[in-house]
């Protein structure tokens, strides 16, 4: 299994774990960790350690493509921040 179908795997539990939440930050949390998650395994699946690449010109490629996923799930959480509080 690749990078991009982990991602993609982690995105859709996250969807389904937050269908039916309105929780507001709890939400945010949870989506966070996710995108967390899915970062460290897509990572893990390039044969890289989460958090011993740093950028630059010598950047692996799979490492870069991780961060910029993680970046684009991380601002899809920021609208669960303002979601209703019960």
């Amino acid at each position: 299994m690749n990078a991009k179908q982990q991602l993609f795997i982690a995105f859709v539990v996250l969807l389904c774990a937050l269908h039916g939440t309105h929780a507001g930050p709890i939400a945010y949390a949870v989506c966070q960790t996710a995108c967390n998650l899915g970062w460290v395994s897509c990572y893990a699946s390039a044969g890289l350690v989460a958090g011993t690449v740093t950028g630059g010109l010598g950047a692996p490629l799979a490492a870069i493509a991780c961060n910029v996923a993680q970046g684009v799930c991380m601002a899809a959480c920021v609208g669960l921040i303002a979601a209703p509080t019960p």
